[in-house]
């Protein structure tokens, strides 16, 4: 949904909804694919955002956020892994899964199209 860092206080609310597939600190851009949810849809979600600094602090609040280890693909899992909608991205550092189309207006424009290819045949 954003680009930017990986934060590792995203990402600790966001490992409650499934699996991870990046670390704090990672680049991240629209349409990157950062993990899968337990539930069988796509979500949009933001893993750049950062804790709100506050001038007041209460014991216990600012505990140690302990994160699930990510899942890191070989080229093999994340071809297998991959849905019709998503590319596998890779880089001499990275191997990465993002979607077809990169943008929320384009994946929803791109199925209003499949959809009335669909209603026409």
């Amino acid at each position: 949904m954003a680009s930017g860092k990986a934060m590792t206080y995203a990402l600790w609310n966001l490992q409650e909804r499934g699996q991870l597939f990046v670390t704090p600190q990672t680049e991240v851009y629209e349409g990157m694919i950062v993990g899968v949810s337990s539930k069988n849809q796509d979500i949009e979600v933001n893993p750049t955002v950062n804790k709100k600094m506050t001038a007041i602090r209460s014991t216990g609040n600012d505990e140690a956020m302990k994160l699930v280890p990510a899942r890191i693909f070989s080229l093999e899992e994340a071809l297998e892994f991959i849905n019709d909608d998503e590319l596998v991205e890779i880089t001499p550092d990275a191997i990465r899964l993002r979607k077809r189309y990169l943008t929320n207006l384009d994946r929803r424009r791109h199925m209003r199209e499949v959809n009335k290819e669909a209603n026409k045949g």
